[in-house]
């Protein structure tokens, strides 16, 4: 019980500054669960269903607020959602700490390239074939569908093996490669999330790694969380967002590497 507790603390935390960035937090959760004696796999799956409910309490403030570009989810998150569902089931294929080290060396890259500044000029001017001009709540952006499809799609696979949402690379991707700004991508991310998550818990519990004692207790602690995160979100500056969610991409990384040395 007291294990449940100061994982509903941490749950709590993480799930505030998540929603606030568009991401499920699964790469704090999974360390978190795996450091409460959770094993890798049911911790994964336990991980998944709190990234939907976190997901999904968010989402609501989003779409209030006019952050939400379905349009773009529907068209992009698709390949995702195939890819986790698939990376869920076939999970134990692959040696957790393998997974672990790979996710943190992606997360070190998404959080670097996070850091460059946007190229709006550039990117306005692509038109033609694969190139989508989106128009959105006032803001005109161009989406390179040639480049965010294939890398939306390994996305999922290596977020539904791991157990995350994908939102560490799905906002970097929109930002940088498609010029949607921070705010609509943190919006319409959350929306990703969700149905990523969603198809990664399926995969994973089809295999019967889910446990409801740990799940049941967490997920009503996310879901509070995603509620003031998302509160929050709205009310930061997309610059501020920007660098919490870097900033925080990097802890991960560090946490999912201390925990594939340390604790397994």
């Amino acid at each position: 019980m007291m294990k449940v507790v100061i994982a509903s603390i941490v749950v709590l935390a993480v799930a505030i500054v998540m929603a606030m960035t568009g991401r499920g937090g699964g790469n704090f959760y999974v360390p978190a669960l795996l450091a409460s004696g959770m094993p890798m796999y049911k911790a994964a799956t336990t991980a998944q269903l709190i990234l939907v409910m976190t997901a999904v309490a968010a989402l609501l403030v989003f779409h209030r607020h006019r952050m939400v570009d379905w349009k773009l989810a529907l068209v992009i998150d698709p390949p995702t959602d195939v890819m986790a569902f698939i990376g869920g089931y076939y999970a134990h294929t692959i040696a957790s700490t393998t997974l672990k080290i790979m996710f943190a060396g992606a997360l070190v890259l998404a959080a670097v390239f996070m850091l460059r500044p946007a190229k709006k000029e550039t990117r306005t001017r692509r038109q033609g074939f694969g190139f989508w001009r989106r128009n959105y709540n006032g803001r005109e952006y161009v989406v390179n569908l040639w480049l965010v499809i294939p890398i939306t799609a390994v996305t999922g696979l290596v977020a539904g093996m791991i157990g995350v949402s994908g939102g560490s690379f799905k906002i970097p991707l929109m930002v940088l490669a498609c010029g949607v700004p921070m705010g609509i991508a943190v919006g319409t991310s959350s929306a990703m999330v969700a149905a990523t998550a969603l198809m990664g818990f399926l995969g994973h519990s089809i295999r019967g790694d889910f446990d409801p004692t740990w799940a049941i207790p967490l997920v009503l602690v996310a879901v509070v969380g995603g509620l003031i995160g998302g509160k929050l979100s709205v009310k930061t500056k997309p610059k501020h967002l920007k660098h919490i969610f870097t900033y925080t991409t990097l802890a991960a990384a560090a946490f999912m590497i201390l925990n594939a040395f340390a604790l397994t």
